[in-house]
């Protein structure tokens, strides 16, 4: 990755932080801290690394993105809206009555949303199912998902793992969002995931773990894990629940917060031009 690239990838990802900010403020509560460490993730996947089209959002050959912890949908509410999927001030509808953005992502509602997700370990499921669908169906397009660390709790997520390991879909790359924290506290204290992309390994993925705040390295990792054969690639992301967020960032009661429009306001100036 050059450096000019990777400076507008950074200025994309702070434009992207500010609109789910604003987002979730305006509706006064929402999951702000899972909500932000996934917003470099996004943004990459979303700025050039994903064959879509915002013009064309169900169209059978683009590749496809299930956001399996699914309260992080804010954050690829923002995304979607800076792609042209559909008219930025629908995020100011976020959760509200008749939207079409629901506080979880839901593919009936939301134009650009492949899966509905938000029960976790679904997501994941329903990601290696499609991988393993597209192949059957002899296309070239890849599955893209991301689930998160206390969600990997769930023992849905290792049998998937082992489903898409069996199946060799190397046409599936997954992105942990490795925050460290969920909703009762660290993960560490809850249920101890230990050298997890040790485990992903044992599972028959391949399996890498770098900074998830950093574009180069999720380039690196992201082409390395494309250039498998025969399996299926998991990228273990390092990141900090509520980053870039003043109020929220370093707080383990960040999971999911109320605040309004001044507090929003502020750490959007934070966060500078």
């Amino acid at each position: 990755m050059t450096a000019e690239r990777k400076r507008e990838l950074e200025a994309a990802a702070k434009e992207i932080r500010k609109l789910t900010i604003d987002e979730i403020g305006f509706l006064g509560v929402g999951h702000i801290g899972g909500a932000m460490s996934v917003v470099e993730i996004l943004t990459y996947l979303y700025a050039g690394e994903m064959r879509i089209d915002p013009a064309k959002p169900r169209d059978p050959k683009r590749d496809w993105l299930v956001m399996s912890k699914g309260h992080a949908g804010p954050t690829l509410y923002a995304v979607l809206a800076k792609r042209g999927f559909f008219p930025q001030d629908w995020l100011h509808s976020l959760n509200k009555g008749g939207t079409q953005l629901p506080s979880h992502c839901d593919r009936n509602k939301t134009p650009g949303v492949d899966m509905s997700t938000g029960s976790l370990g679904q997501g994941f499921s329903a990601a290696c199912g499609i991988a393993l669908g597209l192949r059957l169906k002899g296309r070239d397009a890849r599955v893209y998902t991301i689930i998160g660390d206390g969600e990997s709790d769930e023992g849905q997520i290792w049998e998937a793992a082992l489903f898409a390991a069996h199946r060799k879909l190397d046409n599936l790359v997954a992105y942990t969002d490795y925050n460290k924290l969920q909703l009762d506290g660290p993960t560490n204290e809850i249920l101890d995931l230990g050298a997890l992309e040790e485990k992903w390994s044992a599972f028959g993925w391949f399996a890498q773990r770098v900074d998830g705040h950093d574009f180069a390295a999720i380039d690196d990792a992201t082409r390395a894990a494309k250039a498998q054969k025969g399996r299926p690639s998991m990228i273990v992301l390092d990141t900090v629940k509520g980053k870039g967020c003043s109020f929220a960032e370093g707080l383990t009661s960040n999971h999911n917060m109320t605040f309004g429009m001044d507090e929003a306001r502020a750490a959007i100036a934070a966060l500078g031009d």
